[in-house]
């Protein structure tokens, strides 16, 4: 079992095996726990699906990222459950059971970094890594309240870990204050190939703004203003620089096409067990045509260029992490549904130009986190953590 006792069932039940560490570095006296995505030597990577454990075997190398944390003299805690092939934005897994949520017992913690955002939202670790595809960092950052960072795509090694979309993923982490995150974050990014200069241009758009539920939004009127205190007051874009359906189909459709690719061996030789909403995602996924996907590409790559002209090298994008506070754990599949699709419409323009988005726990409504979101330029990833640093802290 894990090597601390797990009350918000985050952690996947292999037998404990000590992982070494450096006895000192810059992470020293940290603890961490790894979404069961990534390789740990000693440990099999099940992708929170039994087939794929069952396969497995015994890893005998470290994923480099890891490696890397343990390098840094961070203490390896135990592998996180990861809803299933990480296909999933609820944090409920069919097979291995669904974390608790630290902030809000009541409410779903969100996926597919589950168990990662549990560890760390019940201090059962102080970070953990997650990955973000299509929000699976983001989207439980805001749920249970934690500093959460889709990297700039490509940032932060993915080697020996489990492909989902290999043009969309992204491996990230989560921590409770900012100072913890600064630390992983100077360890995992190390120099910013194009930093932020010290004053930033902070953007607003009012389309993504109204993809918010008013409450949440009027919630997060707070936070905007605790960001531009330090930054400066935001310009509002263009209310019609996003097409966000066309967005959401393109991110839905690549996403699908290559997440399809990845596990069609799996699923066509084996049909194993898939959980329902998992089962219909994949059925789903493989009837996107080779047309949607070419006209999807088309369309990010019109996309990027129009938005690296518009946040050039300056601009911070501040807007809402998710549509409102994390769904509570009894609502309704098809209601589930509806959040999920009105929160791509938020999280897609991260994943399609690949840019850093950091979600930070700045707000609540009805007892619940709620996060706001800094997206920065490509390469400014550790920049736009010291800008969350002096808005946290300020």
């Amino acid at each position: 079992m894990s090597l601390v006792h797990d009350t918000a069932r985050a952690f996947m039940p292999y037998p404990w095996v000590e992982v070494p560490r450096a006895g000192t570095g810059p992470l020293s006296g940290l603890t961490f726990a790894v979404k069961d995505l990534f390789d740990v030597a000693g440990y099999p990577t099940s992708g929170g699906q039994p087939f794929v454990l069952a396969q497995s075997g015994i890893k005998t190398r470290h994923a480099p990222t890891v490696e890397r944390l343990l390098q840094a003299g961070a203490t390896f805690v135990g592998k996180s459950i990861t809803d299933e092939l990480a296909f999933s934005m609820n944090g409920q897994n069919a097979h291995f059971g669904s974390p608790v949520n630290g902030a809000a017992p009541d409410r779903i913690s969100g996926g597919s970094s589950s168990g990662s955002a549990a560890a760390v939202s019940n201090s059962l670790c102080d970070f953990a890594l997650g990955t973000d595809t299509g929000g699976s960092v983001r989207a439980p950052a805001n749920h249970c309240g934690l500093i959460g960072l889709r990297p700039t795509h490509g940032r932060v090694s993915l080697t020996g870990a489990l492909d989902m979309a290999p043009s969309l993923d992204t491996c990230g982490w989560f921590t409770r204050d900012i100072n913890t995150f600064l630390r992983v974050a100077e360890v995992l990014l190390g120099d910013d190939p194009h930093p932020l200069p010290e004053r930033v241009r902070l953007l607003r758009s009012s389309q993504l703004d109204e993809v918010a539920m008013p409450p949440a939004l009027q919630a997060l009127s707070g936070a905007v203003h605790r960001v531009e205190a330090v930054a400066g007051a935001a310009t509002r874009l263009a209310p019609d620089l996003f097409d966000l359906e066309s967005m959401f189909w393109s991110v839905r459709h690549i996403q699908g096409h290559e997440t399809w690719g990845i596990n069609r061996a799996l699923i066509t030789r084996f049909s194993p067990p898939l959980g329902p909403d998992v089962a219909q995602r994949f059925e789903w996924c493989r009837q996107v045509t080779d047309a949607q996907v070419e006209q999807a590409r088309v369309l990010r790559a019109q996309l990027k260029a129009k938005w690296f002209e518009v946040i050039g090298h300056d601009g911070v994008l501040v807007f809402p992490t998710m549509p409102d506070i994390a769904p509570l754990s009894s609502t309704a599949s098809a209601e589930m549904d509806d959040y999920r699709n009105r929160a791509i419409h938020l999280l897609c323009l991260g994943g399609l130009t690949g840019c850093p988005q950091l979600s930070l726990p700045l707000a609540s409504r009805e007892g619940a986190p709620l996060g706001l979101s800094l997206m920065g330029p490509p390469g400014s990833d550790l920049s736009l953590v010291r800008l969350a640093q002096r808005v946290m802290t300020a």
